[in-house]
């Protein structure tokens, strides 16, 4: 007899993997802003973090945050894995990188500041 149903065992699954992009995320995110990070050390440590998010099957995100930050993650992966990137590359790129995982970051904390309970005070409330 099954001890859980399929529904709990996709939403337990959903759940860790949100976790690891999270996860994937901060630690590309202090990668990136340690400028004693060479380029060799954060190829391995980011392959690594890349493998264990493809032990998972393909898993659907429906929030804008988490769909973006999926596929932030797997272009980075993309970008790595292109013949012309190097030490030099990655030197390059680590402030674009910054910017664009502030605005993930953005993306998350949105929503956070409104309230309903507020809004019939102003008006202009946006």
């Amino acid at each position: 007899m099954a001890r859980y149903t399929q529904k709990q065992i996709d939403k337990y699954n959903r759940q860790k993997y949100i976790s690891l992009l999270e996860k994937i995320a901060k630690n590309l995110f202090r990668m990136f802003r340690d400028t004693d990070v060479s380029y060799d050390s954060f190829l391995l440590k980011f392959e690594s973090m890349a493998s264990r998010l493809s032990e998972y099957e393909n898993i659907l995100l429906d929030g804008e945050y988490y769909s973006s930050l999926k596929g932030y993650i797997e272009s980075l992966f993309m970008k790595l894995k292109a013949d012309d990137f190097d030490a030099l590359a990655f030197e390059e790129m680590r402030e674009m990188e910054l910017t664009n995982l502030n605005r993930l970051q953005k993306l998350k904390n949105k929503t956070n500041y409104k309230k309903e309970k507020h809004r019939a005070k102003y008006d202009d409330y946006n």
